[in-house]
């Protein structure tokens, strides 16, 4: 697997999730806890329910939140809650 090009800008990262769910709000806010002062992430949200079609909602049904680094469709981080430790190995990965 090859790392993520640190110099394409801050790190991107894909939270599936829909509207009425609060473990999907908690990791946003986690995730954007992490980010160091100055430096925010770029959060891409989708919402699982909405138009984005069938094939969000039956791969991500009931595993949202899931969240994936610049790659959405490579391996998940995470999903149910933030896990700080796979966030933190994936931006050193990224790290120039």
């Amino acid at each position: 697997m090859v790392a993520p090009d640190a110099a394409a800008g801050p790190p991107r990262f894909t939270l599936y999730s829909r509207s009425y769910c609060h473990l999907c709000e908690d990791m946003l806010a986690a995730l954007q806890a992490m980010a160091p002062a100055g430096a925010p992430f770029d959060v891409d949200v989708v919402d699982i329910d909405s138009d984005a079609g069938p094939s969000l909602l039956a791969r991500f049904d009931e595993l949202v939140p899931v969240l994936f680094g610049d790659d959405p469709h490579g391996a998940a981080l995470c999903h149910y809650v933030l896990d700080e430790a796979a966030v933190a190995g994936w931006l050193a990965r990224r790290a120039p």
